[in-house]
């Protein structure tokens, strides 16, 4: 009898053990996030280490930028104060394998959404915050007019990222010869494409409007109008963190529903007092939505309050009141000559 209770005993131990294993290997226990950001009082957000409009630090530490603002938001939405958003920079090497390790609750990143990054390292895009692709900015100089006219280049790329391979394609399918050079630093690779190592630098157009500030002499650099790749950047979060991850994707979509509405940081008051279903719906004066989501049902107001909805934030770090002018591009609302779409709350 006691040998079998012991033989029993260690088999449920050693059953026990694999669990926590493959619990440990696949987040199975990584659900309540939620909760840990509460009690931390704070969201721990993964940016880019100094992509100028995006995230980027003033002398002072002070943060600023479009992918900043979305953390500032999704803080906003929980605490009502977008000062309680903690900004961790990350190389692009290490963004998702930090993210795993729960360095950081969410990354805020120009990180490019595909198939085998959600797969491979178990991670969820919620949503789209910018589609974007990749191009290429050469020299004035070389008076060139595509990337057509690149063969024989020396191609500056960030190792670690879909550009590499979007690189390889495109030279290949259009029978193009190039040499290139790889930097596991993004610093590293603008350097030596500045410094003349290199003839040609390539990543998301985003980016190249942002590092072109960077140069020593930006306007006698250009970019190609060509887009060679389809490059959605969105916030990622882990799996099976559903609650998490629902909040981070309506976050989002609250400021676009805002901008396509007309609710602003300026008129928020007023859409407080608003008949229309749909405003009613989004400041919380209809509906349970935002208890739904493990929140206040005015989440969405402190968005717009605190951050702005979604053509605010463009404007104010990439688009037209910025240094960078990015047009709008795809990224304009659907109704307005764009794809920018978000599901409506109701």
């Amino acid at each position: 009898m006691k040998r079998t209770f012991r033989g029993g005993l260690i088999i449920g131990l050693a059953v026990a053990v694999l669990v926590a294993a493959v619990a440990i290997t696949y987040n199975l226990y990584d659900t309540r996030t939620l909760k840990r950001t509460t009690r931390r009082g704070e969201v721990l957000c993964g940016v880019n280490k100094g992509l100028p409009g995006f995230s980027i630090p003033d002398e002072k530490g002070n943060w600023t930028g479009f992918d900043v603002d979305f953390c500032r938001a999704v803080a906003s939405a929980i605490f009502d104060d977008p000062n309680k958003a903690k900004f961790i920079p990350l190389d692009a090497n290490e963004r998702f394998k930090e993210l795993q390790s729960r360095k950081v609750d969410i990354l805020s990143r120009n990180s490019t959404w595909d198939m085998s990054r959600e797969e491979e390292y178990d991670l969820y895009f919620p949503a789209v915050a910018y589609y974007d692709g990749q191009g290429f900015m050469v020299p004035r100089s070389r008076n060139i007019e595509t990337a057509l006219e690149l063969n024989g280049s020396k191609v500056c790329v960030q190792s670690g990222t879909t550009t590499l391979r979007n690189l390889a394609d495109y030279f290949r399918v259009n029978n193009i010869k190039y040499q290139e050079m790889k930097f596991d630093r993004l610093d590293d690779a603008i350097k030596a494409y500045d410094s003349g190592q290199c003839d040609t630098f390539t990543s998301d157009i985003s980016q190249l409007y942002a590092l072109r500030l960077n140069l020593s002499k930006p306007n006698d650099h250009m970019i190609l109008p060509d887009v060679i790749s389809k490059e959605p950047l969105a916030p990622v979060v882990r799996q099976r963190d559903d609650d998490w991850m629902m909040i981070v994707k309506w976050t989002l979509y609250a400021m676009v529903n805002a901008e396509e509405l007309g609710v602003t940081s300026k008129n928020i008051d007023e859409a407080l007092k608003s008949k229309k279903p749909a405003v009613m719906r989004l400041v919380g004066n209809e509906g349970t939505f935002g208890k739904d989501l493990g929140l206040t049902n005015d989440w969405a107001v402190r968005i717009i309050r605190h951050v702005g909805n979604y053509g605010e934030i463009y404007d104010r770090n990439i688009g037209a009141e910025s240094k960078l002018h990015i047009p709008r591009g795809l990224n304009q609302l659907w109704n307005a000559g764009g794809i920018m779409y978000a599901p409506p709350i109701r």
